[in-house]
């Protein structure tokens, strides 16, 4: 095999030093931390022995009491972590080093597949990461796939080493294995969720599940744009990582802290990636805070103080909206990176906002929440309500049978509904208890319908969680055509708590918790709720099953470097062919009575009710209609539009003074 050459190792801009002075002030201080991986491991803390115990034993508990998957996945993936732990725990005296330590919980972890139930290291690492100043993504060329060099960090200057530059080798390994065995260390539930992880987990490490990376650097052989064979060498770093700021939130409660399904890691590498390579989301959701606090102030709004132009959002760490054309039509387009937000209110409230912006077409509208690991269940529930006039209904969850969910649900109020089936399950044998929402059904359909056009889903397999849920409720609904750039879904289908989420429950309702406080920051988070579907599929496992799309996306060279075009061309194309509607309402009072004007385009006809009674059922001639009615004020009004005898409109709206 020819010699590769090997590149000298350049000392300008591949630097640390140089990535700080090319930062935005909004990562500077964060990057400004960082180091090399000896460096960092010569001064972590130590764990003694009896922490580690503690830590196991712990993890026991924890399996055995609450982790609702464990059948499942005993049974999917061939696994017995209990069985794994006890012999940990029995053989502790024969583990080399803390490192080590982590090592062997993480891998019984990662072992279950499950993005929702992870060891948390201890806070000498959890609060900070490891990464490459690069980002790698695979990409179809010629009907083969490939791995290209997508982004660099400003500050990171090289060469040849560029944008573009497809990976041939990883220390050695052709990417392909080097994939490979990257998701081998991530718990991916299925084989593209899998894959998805191993490539995003070629460049970061989140210390906050998994330890730092083995070696200290990376030897790259890549084809150069201009077809060379090179290669070169980069050195890991570790740094904090900036501070999430959720200005204006109020404190959230245990019942909100309950109520996430979040993938941990995919959100920590969503942070990593605005540190490194989208900087300006971090700096503007750092001014937009700044200019709420001033005009909160004085009483005004962000909006209404003309802080924002275009269509920004006042959550551009949450959001990005634009307008796309493609073939001379023009579509709106929403990014929703996450779902973690401190209250679903402010989140529903700036997506129908974004999507009902002047500026934003209305024959047409794609979603793409590719890389969105999830978050609060309920803001992800209640946006479905804005893209179909049908009645939503929220996901059911389950708890599994086992004497501590028996106690936790006939002690918490929030919990009360599951406790009947719990307690049946002592006599029938039952595995899991009945199934209930999250989500009240009533907040899934508070605000109705803000969209009228045809609506696009694009995922991949990083779709997590809250994401997988979202997904799932929008195949059940039949809102629109899902598009997939990966043949499923994450496939994460649970409700996910932290240690100190149940303790906080156990002690609030007057109870000794099964589980403590874990030595050094250490944590565990876990599975406690499984979610099952709703509509067609209704009783259907969201979990290591996920939500295949209806049409396949293959990725290409252009998407990658040249924001995705192909991927929204092929959105687009989906969209032309799908009927939009208008259902534009003005309502006024005349003469003591509610006067609703309707500007309409599609809708044959028209019911109106009022505080769930219907009033009348009009015909649209020339696409308007009025309606006179008498509604009280604060009446809740509900218009429904039909075509072929179908509903296709609604429109809620509470009647004014």
């Amino acid at each position: 095999m020819p010699q590769v050459p090997r590149e000298p190792k350049y000392d300008g801009g591949g630097r640390l030093q140089d990535l700080v002075a090319a930062a935005d002030d909004s990562v500077k201080a964060a990057l400004s931390t960082g180091k090399g991986i000896s460096e960092f491991l010569s001064t972590i803390d130590k764990l003694s022995k009896s922490d580690m115990e503690a830590i196991v034993d712990e993890a026991i508990t924890l399996l055995e009491s609450f982790y609702v998957h464990l059948p499942l996945k005993r049974a999917m993936h061939a696994v017995d972590p209990l069985q794994r732990l006890r012999l940990l725990r029995r053989h502790l005296s024969q583990v080399a080093s803390e490192l080590a330590f982590h090592h062997e919980m993480t891998d019984i972890f990662t072992s279950l597949r499950d993005l929702h139930t992870n060891y948390i290291l201890p806070s000498h690492f959890a609060r900070i990461v490891a990464f490459l100043p690069f980002r790698v993504e695979a990409c179809i060329e010629n009907g083969r796939r490939t791995y290209i060099v997508s982004k660099t960090t400003s500050g990171f200057s090289h060469p040849n080493f560029v944008s573009g530059v497809e990976i041939e080798h990883w220390n050695g390994i052709p990417i392909e294995r080097a994939v490979d065995i990257a998701a081998s260390y991530h718990a991916g539930s299925n084989p593209e969720a899998r894959h998805a992880r191993g490539v995003a987990g070629l460049t970061k490490r989140a210390m906050n599940i998994a330890p730092p990376p083995d070696e200290e650097w990376v030897t790259v052989g890549y084809k150069s744009l201009g077809g060379q064979s090179l290669e070169t060498r980069i050195d890991w770093t570790i740094s904090d990582l900036p501070a999430e700021i959720q200005a204006g939130t109020p404190e959230m409660s245990v019942e909100a802290a309950a109520a996430f399904g979040l993938d941990l890691e995919g959100d920590t590498f969503q942070r990593v990636n605005k540190m490194l390579f989208a900087q300006e989301i971090v700096a503007a959701k750092r001014n937009i805070n700044s200019a709420q606090a001033v005009i909160a102030a004085s009483g005004g709004t962000l909006q209404s103080a003309a802080a924002l132009t275009g269509t920004e959002s006042t959550m551009p760490d949450v959001f990005s909206a634009r307008v796309v054309e493609v073939d001379g039509r023009k579509y709106s387009y929403v990014r929703i990176f996450t779902f973690n937000v401190g209250a679903d209110e402010p989140f529903v409230n700036e997506f129908r906002r974004l999507i009902e912006l002047p500026e934003m077409p209305d024959d047409g509208l794609i979603i793409d929440v590719r890389g969105n690991g999830g978050g609060l269940i309920w803001a992800g529930e209640r946006l479905l309500q804005l893209l179909t006039p049908k009645t939503v209904e929220p996901s059911r969850f389950q708890f599994i049978y086992t004497p501590s969910c028996l106690e936790l649900c006939k002690s918490v109020k929030a919990f009360k509904d599951w406790a009947p089936s719990l307690q049946r399950a002592l006599e029938t044998g039952a595995a899991f208890s009945t199934a209930f929402p999250i989500t009240a059904p009533e907040r899934c359909n508070d605000i109705g319908q803000g969209y009228y056009g045809p609506t696009v889903l694009i995922t991949d397999a990083r779709c997590y969680s809250t994401t997988d849920i979202f997904t799932a409720g929008f195949r059940d609904h039949q809102v629109g055509t899902i598009l997939g750039v990966d043949g499923n879904t994450g496939a994460g289908g649970a409700n996910v708590w932290t240690v100190d989420i149940i303790n906080q429950f156990f002690v609030n309702a007057g109870l000794p918790s099964p589980l403590g406080v874990l030595p050094k920051g250490a944590n565990f988070r876990v599975a406690v709720r499984r979610t099952l579907r709703v509509g067609p599929e209704a009783g259907t496992e969201l979990e290591d099953l996920g939500v295949p799309p209806d049409e396949r996306h293959d990725v290409t060279r252009t998407d990658v470097l040249n924001d995705n075009v192909d991927l929204i061309a092929h959105a687009a194309r989906l969209l032309a062919g799908k009927r939009a509607y208008r259902f534009r309402v003005t309502q006024s009072r005349v003469d003591g009575k509610i006067q609703l004007d309707l500007v309409t385009m599609g809708v044959e006809y028209v019911d109106v009710f009022v505080n769930g009674r219907p009033q009348a059922s009009l015909d649209v001639v020339g696409d308007s209609v009025r309606s006179t009615t008498s509604a009280p004020p604060g009446a809740k009004i509900e218009l429904r539009g039909y075509a072929v005898g179908q509903l296709v409109c609604s429109r809620r709206l509470t009647a004014q003074p």
